[in-house]
């Protein structure tokens, strides 16, 4: 499986519900310290099922400014999931998605 896959692979298993960081998604695709290359396979992602909007940056913002309109898209579909968005944030310690070793090994055929 390339990078890319990887990456899409792991952002399809997040939650509804439930956020991840950038980083996060590298991690857990096997590819540490690589958050700028999900971004990129995310903007180059041409999936509408892809649950893009569950990525963000490490402290829990969004990476789009809050009053553009990829932000308030970001945010809307975050609110329809339950995930309460405050000044462009969300609260990791409430929404991040914490998977066990077993879901992530199981579910990407490592």
């Amino acid at each position: 499986m390339d990078k890319p896959q990887k990456i899409i692979s792991v952002v399809k298993l997040i939650p509804k519900g439930s956020v991840a960081s950038y980083g996060q998604v590298a991690d857990l695709a096997g590819l540490p310290r690589r958050a700028r290359l999900v971004g990129k396979v995310l903007r180059e992602a041409d999936d509408s099922s892809l649950p893009w909007h569950r990525v963000l940056r490490a402290n829990g913002t969004i990476a789009f400014e809050a009053q553009s309109e990829q932000g308030q898209h970001q945010t809307a579909r975050l609110n329809q999931e339950g995930i309460v968005v405050v000044s462009n944030k969300v609260d990791l310690k409430k929404y991040q998605w914490q998977p066990s070793l077993t879901e992530i090994l199981l579910q990407l055929n490592y």
